[in-house]
């Protein structure tokens, strides 16, 4: 164990408020805060801050301006272009021009639905220069999805552009705007438009203002001063989707945010000024806007804003070129990423052939990484690979190795270590710790570290709920166990312990072993109803390419979970599919999964990559 690592963790237990009062040190504050925690202000009580003038401004005025801020690239446009701290800071300024010009001020929420453009980051910094709050939807998202949204924040303005652009597909988004803005009760002052070349939208007068004509129009007036706001005051808020089909709006504070992911970046990434930083992931999730946007630019490196796919933009080398081209320092993406590359590079060619240039490290999270996926990345790349994990509600990873500090610790399958300021329990149904290697309930001791969720927007109830079932602790839904060596292991949602028979078995740890079965591109195993037993295990598995979708495919898949599990793992059941339904930001759809083998009733999810998935699946196991 690092000897840094224990000192960081147990100081933070020890000593919370001390331990990030001297963290908030690296953050610039217009007034200081006066403590660290308080019950009813949250982290850093009376003081005040702006996050834009702490990611963009600061840098410039220390010199820095002809830093790289933002490299944008575009395989899917054929474009890559550089904004140094001082032309972002130009950037921002006129783009918060704009948004004062039409009535935006401190504490009036924007939506932004936009693609992976550098408009998009301009307009979440000129959101914070404001003191506004930001709700960014992933752009495609379906219209009633984003009038939910629209209805629960009430913007004053949405920001969006003409199109995006999903591989091979152009997406024109203003149909899906005008669409969403007609089903919402809420009705927004005004729609600013940034118009690509790939799609020409039609504008509706007077609402809809072009950005460009905007941004003409406001030239000649001064960028407006970083607004101070409280460190309790809302930066953002950002929505996933609820168990009732009605969208949670997880509500970022500003300080405690700021403090958190300055930290995160030196002690987690080793990432710091001038070093060059990617995280493969768009900013509607939570990764996009923690370590794409604001992370980076906090502690003044250089972010790549990426937009693009794993494979066929052009092919599975782009993550390695464009990690090459630009000098990547640490890498970070989410496992099926990686599962998708390999189905198309299974010897990783395109990976030798280009390499990973001065990349030091490669992080994966959003769900959890398969040892077999991890062994392949790590054998092909010849670097560490760090699976860690954390949640939109926490807004930076709580597990994790901390190479920056010195642990380079691992074990493949688990997320690694506790992160300093998270205090861990495995509680069983009675709340109760449960013996190391016995799975339980993950739970973190309250109150949260700074950078966590201290509200949902206009659901304070919904908030409070995530720490009623085991008072005292936040409630991650999720399972896990600690090992004897003190890895944390994340096997799966809560509901992805099945019963069967009355034993409680781990789908999580059954995709496990079903992923190292040779052949095997990526997988994913549910519980579904069962007359006799309550629950049986059932497997969907995608072969590799150039490996055969067949029935002794089927065959090694049931015998190696039942070698490794016993008889009791009743895995008798083996789809073969071509693919696997998942959210665009590369989640596996499990629930809808249980539905279809249920042959329960169904809604394809908004969030779905690719809706003609669930028909097919359908007729693969209904026939």
């Amino acid at each position: 164990m690092s000897d840094a690592y224990k000192a960081a963790w147990q100081a933070s237990i020890d000593d919370p408020q001390g331990f990030w009062l001297e963290a908030a040190k690296a953050v610039d504050w217009a007034e200081a805060p006066a403590s660290g925690w308080s019950d009813t202000d949250g982290w850093f009580p009376g003081g005040q801050l702006n996050t834009c003038h702490n990611a963009v401004d600061r840098h410039v005025a220390a010199g820095r301006g002809d830093a790289a801020a933002l490299i944008y690239d575009s395989p899917v446009t054929g474009t890559i272009q550089t904004y140094t701290y001082a032309e972002l800071l130009d950037e921002v300024g006129r783009t918060a021009a704009m948004l004062a010009s039409v009535g935006v001020t401190k504490g009036d929420r924007v939506v932004i639905y936009m693609p992976m453009i550098p408009p998009t980051v301009f307009a979440m910094l000129a959101c914070a220069r404001l003191g506004a709050i930001h709700s960014v939807v992933f752009g495609g998202f379906a219209p009633l999805e984003l009038a939910k949204r629209i209805d629960d924040a009430a913007p004053k303005v949405l920001i969006t552009a003409s199109c995006g652009i999903e591989g091979k597909r152009t997406i024109p988004y203003k149909p899906m705007v005008d669409e969403a803005l007609k089903l919402a009760k809420h009705t927004v002052d005004h729609v600013v438009l940034f118009q690509r070349e790939q799609v020409k939208a039609d504008l509706t007068a007077p609402r809809d203002l072009d950005w460009m004509a905007l941004r003409e129009e406001t030239a000649h007036k001064p960028a407006p001063a970083c607004v101070p706001v409280a460190s309790n005051d809302p930066l953002y808020i950002l929505y996933t989707s609820g168990t009732t089909g009605t969208p949670k709006g997880v509500v970022r504070d500003n300080g405690g945010h700021a403090t958190a992911l300055t930290w995160s970046m030196a002690n987690i990434y080793g990432i710091g000024a001038g070093d060059v930083f990617w995280a493969a992931s768009d900013v509607g999730w939570v990764v996009g806007h923690s370590y794409i946007v604001y992370a980076p630019l906090l502690v003044g490196a250089t972010t790549v804003l990426f937009e693009g796919k794993p494979v066929g933009t052009p092919d599975p080398g782009t993550f390695w070129r464009t990690i090459d081209r630009h000098g990547v320092k640490a890498f970070f993406t989410a496992p099926t990423a990686i599962r998708a590359v390999r189905k198309e590079d299974p010897d990783a060619t395109f990976l030798t052939e280009i390499g990973t240039g001065p990349c030091q490290t490669i992080f994966l999270a959003g769900e959890r990484a398969d040892p077999d996926t991890i062994a392949w990345l790590e054998e092909k790349s010849g670097l560490p690979v760090i699976d860690h994990w954390w949640q939109t509600e926490l807004g930076w990873p709580a597990i994790a190795t901390c190479v920056a500090l010195g642990d380079l610790r691992r074990k493949r399958g688990s997320a690694g270590f506790p992160v300093p300021g998270y205090a861990f329990a495995i509680l069983g149904d009675d709340g109760k710790p449960v013996p190391d290697g016995e799975s339980g309930s993950v739970a973190i001791k309250a109150p949260l570290p700074p950078g966590a969720f201290r509200t949902l927007w206009n659901n304070p109830q919904g908030y409070a709920k995530n720490f009623e079932g085991f008072p005292g602790y936040y409630e991650t839904g999720d399972a896990g166990h600690f090992d004897a060596d003190g890895f944390l292991n994340i096997m799966g949602r809560t509901d992805d312990i099945i019963n069967v028979a009355g034993h409680r078995l781990s789908t999580g740890q059954m995709e496990q072993i079903v992923a190292q079965e040779d052949g095997v591109a990526e997988c994913a195993v549910i519980g579904a109803d069962d007359a006799i037993k309550g629950m049986i295990p059932v497997a969907f598995v995608v072969a590799r390419a150039g490996a055969e979708a067949d029935e002794a495919l089927v065959k090694r898949v049931v015998t190696a979970v039942r070698e490794e599990l016993g008889p009791v793992a009743a895995l008798k059941t083996v789809y073969a599919v071509p693919q696997l339904p998942k959210t665009r930001s590369g989640k596996i759809l499990r629930n809808l999964l249980r539905k279809i083998v249920n042959g329960d009733k169904y809604d394809t999810p908004a969030t779905i990559e690719d809706p003609s998935v669930p028909a097919t699946l359908h007729s693969i196991v209904h026939g």
